[in-house]
């Protein structure tokens, strides 16, 4: 008798940690953060996709000379990039589509030619 009746308190208390626990909620999925490594006349990747009305972060390292970036369409600020520095800068996209973001601090003679590709998807259906 006195086993069943451990047993029977181990899965009583096994029952109520299982029930409890679907009460708790995961927590919130964590906002995209991207790294983009930045040097002369590229950066990589040098495209990416992000979605639309999540704020997202992305994180910049110069690796190579001083650049920027900038992009009243998407709320990005001018943030300087130094060399060997990182600098990361969070914006919210308000609107859906593909937009080329040019580096915005002279960077030598590839400068006309760096850009960086951001597309910003609709949610999924159903979300």
């Amino acid at each position: 008798m006195i086993v069943f009746s451990r047993i029977g308190a181990g899965l009583a208390a096994l029952a109520a940690i299982a029930l409890s626990a679907a009460f708790i909620q995961a927590p919130a999925a964590a906002h995209p953060t991207i790294d983009i490594a930045v040097s002369n006349w590229k950066f990589v990747p040098a495209k990416i996709t992000i979605p639309l009305g999540e704020p997202t972060t992305l994180r910049l390292t110069s690796t190579q000379g001083v650049h920027g970036i900038q992009s009243d369409d998407l709320g990005i600020p001018q943030t300087t990039i130094a060399n060997g520095k990182t600098v990361t800068v969070t914006f919210t996209p308000k609107k859906a589509g593909t937009f080329i973001v040019h580096c915005s601090v002279f960077c030598g003679s590839g400068h006309a030619d760096m850009t960086l590709t951001i597309v910003v998807t609709d949610p999924p259906a159903g979300n």
